[in-house]
C-alpha cells in the first residue's frame, strides 16, 4: 500500500512538473518576432540593408529581411495583408490617402524618418522663370504627389492654388493658371525619363526617385522643396497593419533608423538630400 502511494505521488509529482515546463516554454510576448521583413522602394531599399547589418541591430536581436518593391500601392496593400511586416517609402500624406482609400485595411504610423525635397526639373530650362506660356509639365498620378506637386509650383510663382487646397486636392483646385500650364499625369516611378521627352518643359519628382534616375535634387533642379512647418506632411514615416501599430519589435526599428551609424551612411550614401526628422507621430498631425 506505501509503494502503490509512493508511486502515485512520483507521477503527481513528474505530471506537474512537466505542466511548470510547459507554461514556462509558452511564449508569452507576442512582440517577440525576431525576423522582421521589412518593404521598401530604391534608395529606402539600401538605406534597410544596410541598417541591417549594423552591430545595434544584432544586439537587439533583430534579423531584417528587405524586400525590394517597385511602386508604392503594391508595397502597402502587401503591408495591409501581412506580406510585409513594415514598409518604408512613404510620406505621411502618401499614407493618408491610402488610409483614406482603403477602409478595410488600414495601416498605422510607427515613426518618422526623415523629409527628402520634391524638385522640378526640367532638360530644357535653367531656369524656373524660363519656362513659357503653355508649356507641358509632368506631374505624378496619384492623390498625395499631385496635391505636392502643385505647392511646389504655387511655391515656384507658375501658379496659385484655391484657400480650401488640401493634401489630396489636384488640378481642378488651381486658382490661377497664368502661364496657361498644362499638367500630364505620370506613374512617378518614371519621372527622371519623362522629364527628358522634348514635349516635356518640366516635371515633379520626389527624391527617392530622382535618387534612382542619378538625380540629386538639390543640384540638378530648377527649383526644389524648402523644408519648414509647411512641408511637414511629406515627412516619411514607417508603417505597419493597424492591428501592430504597438509591436515593440517593430517600433526599435525606429530607434535603428535614428542611430548614429544609420544616419552617417545615409547622409554620404545619398549626398545630403534626406534630412532626418526624429519626431513623434503626434507631430505630424498636430
Amino acid at each position: 500500500m506505501l509503494r502503490k502511494k509512493i508511486i502515485i505521488a512520483v507521477i503527481i509529482v513528474i505530471a506537474v512538473a512537466s505542466t511548470a515546463i510547459f507554461v514556462y516554454q509558452r511564449p508569452t510576448d507576442t512582440n517577440a518576432k525576431s525576423e522582421i521583413t521589412v518593404g521598401a522602394i530604391g534608395s529606402d531599399a539600401q538605406t534597410w540593408q544596410y541598417i541591417a547589418k549594423l552591430s545595434e541591430t544584432k544586439e537587439k536581436n533583430i534579423k531584417i529581411v528587405v524586400k525590394n518593391f517597385t511602386d508604392g500601392v503594391s508595397l502597402n496593400t502587401a503591408t495591409a495583408e501581412g506580406q510585409i511586416d513594415v514598409n518604408a517609402f512613404q510620406s505621411y500624406a502618401y499614407y493618408n490617402a491610402y488610409n483614406k482609400s482603403n477602409k478595410n485595411n488600414q495601416l498605422a504610423a510607427l515613426g518618422t524618418t526623415y523629409l527628402e525635397p520634391m524638385g522640378i526639373y526640367s532638360n530644357k530650362y535653367k531656369d524656373i522663370r524660363d519656362i513659357p506660356n503653355g508649356a507641358t509639365i509632368a506631374i505624378a498620378n496619384n492623390a498625395a504627389n499631385t496635391s505636392r506637386g502643385l505647392r511646389l509650383l504655387e511655391k515656384s510663382g507658375l501658379i496659385t492654388l484655391q484657400s480650401d487646397f488640401g493634401s489630396l486636392s489636384g488640378v481642378n483646385a488651381i486658382k490661377n493658371n497664368p502661364h496657361h500650364l498644362k499638367f500630364k499625369e505620370i506613374d512617378d516611378t518614371t519621372g527622371p525619363h519623362v522629364f527628358k521627352d522634348p514635349d516635356i518643359a518640366a516635371a515633379l519628382i520626389g527624391n527617392t526617385i530622382a535618387l534612382e534616375g542619378k538625380l540629386n535634387v538639390l543640384k540638378d533642379t530648377i527649383f526644389y522643396e524648402r523644408i519648414n512647418q509647411s512641408t511637414k506632411d511629406n515627412i516619411n514615416i514607417l508603417a505597419t497593419t493597424a492591428k501592430e501599430k504597438n509591436n515593440k519589435k517593430f517600433k526599435q526599428l525606429v530607434q535603428l533608423y535614428h542611430s548614429q551609424a544609420a544616419q552617417k551612411y545615409i547622409s554620404r550614401k545619398f549626398d545630403n538630400t534626406k534630412t532626418e526628422v526624429n519626431k513623434p507621430i503626434s507631430y505630424l498631425s498636430n
